[in-house]
């Protein structure tokens, strides 16, 4: 692991702590999963900590929800109420930041998330986060998109709105202050 990808002794502990009190003020959101073999999975995987601490740090505020038996790993997602705000004004991907010719965002959803070592949800995955609680009221995040639309062009996003999860379709290239995206990271 790059030293740029390192955490300092006192940001570990920052995370660590936050992290740890997000998780024992909700604990309604991973029961039957306890905080003491979380850490301990965080520790033996040090390179996952600088990625969490990227998601923190957008804005993502990330939190377990769920264990995955056949992998042994702990699934973190973003559980900001609105999408991460450090993470707005993205178009969808590389090719579409490429395609604009003028007014170009500062970066994509794709790239940031490659960047910092997450992947960006599925609609699946934002349908299962939009049962654990009620998110993206005001904002909308991008979601992995088929390559059949991207390939024509288009990309995904969903929002919350009328207590019910929509899934729209936009041009990829397209970007605006209330939509970002939504990580998972397996740890």
């Amino acid at each position: 692991m790059s030293s740029k990808k390192k955490l300092s002794r006192e940001q570990l502990q920052e995370l660590l702590s936050t992290l740890k009190i997000r998780f024992e003020r909700n604990l309604h959101r991973h029961k039957g999963i306890e905080w003491t073999k979380v850490q301990a999975r965080l520790k033996a995987h040090p390179e996952k900590l600088w990625s969490l601490n990227e998601m923190e740090r957008t804005g993502g505020e990330p939190d377990v929800v769920c264990y995955d038996k056949k992998t042994g790993e702990y699934i973190f997602y973003d559980r900001s109420s609105e999408s991460p705000q450090g993470r707005r004004n993205v178009c969808y991907d590389r090719e579409a930041l490429d395609s604009r010719k003028e007014h170009k965002p500062k970066n994509s959803a794709m790239d940031m998330a490659a960047a910092m070592g997450i992947e960006i949800l599925t609609e699946e995955q934002y349908r299962e986060l939009q049962k654990l609680g009620t998110f993206d009221t005001k904002t909308s995040s991008w979601v992995k998109t088929p390559s059949e639309i991207r390939t024509l062009g288009g990309a995904l996003f969903c929002d919350r709105r009328y207590d019910t999860v929509f899934v729209y379709h936009n041009g990829a290239e397209s970007y605006y202050a209330g939509r970002g995206f939504r990580g998972s990271l397996r740890v």
